[in-house]
């Protein structure tokens, strides 16, 4: 018996009951672990591509970093598929590590892939990129501590992303970041690339794939929000909101995932079209 306004946030507390989790820790481990082997094999191919055949890359530098970020992303899945499917037995401080280094990765290539969009400083590699691209990577990793710093460890043995309340200060910075780098960064260039004709061109010369690296975290950042409405009660928390939000947010993550895997072969793909 399921009462539909039961606003309870106990999942395993009858009436509401959770049926995310239990499909979670067992399809997210081979999910992981695919994704981990798809994206090793475009990254690899992708690089050997660029290193045969540099000049004839658009922005060698950016592929280069865009197949780095993409490669320590995809070196993370290894430990997180272990985690959930035998239990996370490694400690907070490598939890928050992990955490950290996703989102080092995703910002990296957000801010990257801006300032390929908005300029042609990754034409090739001299000082000026050798600059740009320490003060981006420096920046993505101080936009990511707060990442760190709401992860943790949970009933000892899951490492999750947050483990403060929705509405603790450090959150609601990680959210804001997550939401202006993931979404409205993405959301803004887009309209740029339809309003401005120089962008325009720059997007059909083939900048606007790189944009695959973060348009298929779009989908998340949205859920992220829509999560922080649900949590703080500014949405009606039903049973089944919640439980459908949770398969919604959960999907959308393993969508983002994808991005180390599809990223890197769209680039190759379209290099050898």
């Amino acid at each position: 018996n399921t009462d539909t306004n039961y606003t309870s946030l106990d999942y395993d507390a009858a009436p509401c009951h959770n049926r995310f989790c239990p499909l979670f820790q067992r399809v997210a481990p081979p999910f992981l672990a695919a994704t981990c082997a798809s994206a090793a094999l475009a990254t690899a191919a992708l690089l050997v591509a660029l290193a045969r055949s540099r000049q004839a890359w658009r922005w060698p530098p950016l592929v280069a970093q865009l197949a780095t970020s993409t490669a320590l992303f995809a070196a993370l899945l290894p430990p997180l598929a272990a985690g959930i499917a035998r239990g996370w037995h490694l400690g907070t401080g490598p939890c928050r590590l992990t955490h950290l280094l996703w989102h080092w990765s995703l910002f990296a290539q957000a801010l990257l892939v801006a300032s390929g969009s908005l300029g042609t400083a990754w034409a090739r590699w001299d000082p000026r990129s050798r600059r740009l691209a320490v003060a981006l990577w420096a920046a993505a990793l101080i936009l990511a501590t707060p990442a760190a710093l709401v992860s943790g460890v949970a009933a000892g043995s899951s490492c999750v992303r947050r483990s403060v309340a929705i509405l603790a200060p450090v959150y609601v910075l990680h959210l804001t970041l997550c939401l202006c780098l993931l979404l409205l960064l993405p959301s803004g260039l887009l309209l740029a690339a339809l309003a401005v004709p120089r962008f325009r061109a720059s997007w059909a010369a083939g900048a606007g794939l790189t944009w695959l690296f973060l348009g298929l975290w779009v989908p998340y950042a949205a859920g992220l929000a829509g999560e922080f409405l649900l949590q703080a009660g500014l949405l009606e928390p039903t049973c089944g909101s919640f439980q459908h939000f949770d398969l919604a947010l959960g999907l959308s993550e393993g969508l983002g995932v994808l991005h180390c895997g599809l990223g890197p072969l769209g680039l190759l793909l379209a290099w050898r079209c």
